[in-house]
């Protein structure tokens, strides 16, 4: 269990992806608009957005020719109880 935390914090750990975050938790867009709002190639975009995405954090679908992309709050919601919980230490919860 530990092992997945540690992935979702490791997917976490890059500026450019908190900032992806920040972004994408206004609300849903494509990489194109997102892009716009970054100082990093297209290619690394998609690096980042799939590293996100693996992880949960973020969840994207196909709409016509454009990849929309979303914060998936329930993994959000996932890591703000884990955090609690290890704060108020609760070490036997299994999240």
């Amino acid at each position: 269990m530990n092992k997945d935390y540690a992935s979702l914090f490791k997917a976490l750990s890059d500026d450019n992806r908190l900032t992806i975050l920040k972004l994408l938790i206004q609300g849903e867009t494509c990489g194109c608009t997102l892009i716009d709002k970054l100082p990093i190639t297209q290619p690394t975009l998609s690096y980042h957005l799939r590293i996100l995405t693996d992880a949960g954090i973020t969840q994207a679908y196909k709409e016509g020719t454009w990849v929309k992309h979303h914060v998936n709050h329930e993994k959000i919601d996932e890591l703000i109880q884990y955090l609690t919980n290890l704060k108020n230490g609760d070490h036997t919860c299994n999240l």
